[in-house]
């Protein structure tokens, strides 16, 4: 960890990773700006977004955090700015995201043949027909507009196949439509996310948080009467990660695959996803604990002993998310029983991934307590 001593304080600790985090949010926003319009430069725009988004996260997690040590009006006015910019700038990642976890299950559940390679994501082409407010020159992502008998989807089904593979005949007969109506509105909803991105960044919204960002990259706002130590901070963001894991429902996730999990604590009559939220606010919580610790030790990795846990918890809202567009889906008029069947499937194996990475989570946080033990004991 970063030892203070009489010609480092506090302040010049946080300071200096303020600054360098401002100062990579402006190096991607400049790379962002300049990417051009080929699908070289498209993949550029998007690690650029990436970046951008990353850095805002980390910038608003460690005025969170750290906001005793900082100038509170100004800290409270941009930590929902960055958090508003980042989330804009994740959904189209997500949508895209969750469209081929989707597609990927649905063919290893009812074992049709697999799916090309989708083009690279940051892969954008011009659109014929532009979604309600978004510009007709704007680009949008061409991921998701395969069409379901290009990706083998249609293809028909050979007698015995179900006897060969073991797929029930209802799963394979509507896994094609099922596939083809997520593509739509995933696809849809991504389009729509992709333009409102670019909204964003020729918003007046955007130019006060890029110009503050801009004054945090040369100058940190600092209160006159700082406290003289980053630790006992850094020490409540662990504590309150504490706090968010010990009133999870850990006892279940140890076992994998326990349907049990899926109903505890719950009404017969309430939906598995009404348990996510602890879930997600315990994420949240991790991130915050890693930046803080990025800022004591000096390392974009932070606490490495973490790192699987994060994963866990990564994967948890990605299924958990997969699962939520599933029933949706499956709640749209007038679908065929055999395509409401398919995503009924698709739901479930969704879940039972929420179950898997909540015991991946259990046993990975159980293998950071034996390691802190271990590193405590003398």
């Amino acid at each position: 960890m970063a030892q203070l001593n009489h010609e480092t304080t506090a302040g010049d600790i946080l300071s200096a990773y303020l600054q360098g985090q401002a100062t990579e949010f402006l190096r991607s926003l400049r790379l962002h700006r300049e990417s051009t319009t080929d699908a070289q430069g498209a993949e550029e725009s998007l690690e650029a977004a990436k970046a951008l988004r990353h850095a805002a996260r980390r910038i608003g997690g460690t005025l969170h955090t750290f906001r005793p040590l900082l100038d509170q009006e100004w800290a409270a006015g941009l930590r929902p700015e960055l958090a508003w910019l980042s989330g804009t700038l994740a959904r189209e990642h997500a949508y895209a995201t969750r469209l081929e976890r989707l597609l990927d299950a649905l063919h290893r559940l009812s074992g049709t043949p697999t799916v090309p390679q989708p083009p690279v994501r940051g892969d954008v082409t011009a659109v014929a027909s532009t979604p309600a407010g978004a510009h007709p020159t704007q680009a949008v992502p061409a991921v998701g507009r395969r069409s379901a008998r290009r990706n083998g989807w249609a293809q028909p089904m050979t007698p015995g196949a179900d006897e060969q593979g073991g797929t029930p005949r209802g799963l394979t007969v509507g896994a094609a439509k099922a596939a083809a109506l997520l593509e739509r509105q995933l696809t849809l909803a991504r389009t729509r996310a992709h333009s409102t991105a670019l909204q964003a960044f020729g918003s007046s919204r955007f130019h006060a948080v890029a110009d503050n960002v801009a004054v945090l990259a040369s100058e940190v706002p600092l209160r006159n009467n700082t406290v003289d130590d980053l630790k006992p901070l850094a020490a409540r963001a662990e504590e309150n990660l504490t706090e968010a894991v010990t009133d999870l429902p850990l006892g279940q996730a140890g076992h994998p695959y326990n349907a049990e999990a899926l109903v505890h604590g719950l009404a017969a009559d309430a939906a598995p996803e009404a348990q996510d939220a602890p879930w997600l606010k315990t994420r949240a919580l991790l991130r915050l604990h890693r930046y803080a610790q990025e800022v004591l030790t000096g390392s974009p990795d932070g606490d490495l002993r973490l790192s699987d846990a994060g994963h866990a918890l990564d994967r948890h809202r990605e299924a958990a998310d997969a699962a939520s567009a599933a029933a949706a889906a499956a709640r749209t008029p007038r679908i065929a029983p055999a395509t409401a069947y398919a995503l009924g499937v698709l739901h479930a194996d969704q879940r039972h991934e929420v179950e898997a990475a909540r015991f991946e989570f259990h046993q990975a946080w159980l293998r950071e307590l034996r390691e802190t033990e271990a590193v405590g004991s003398p």
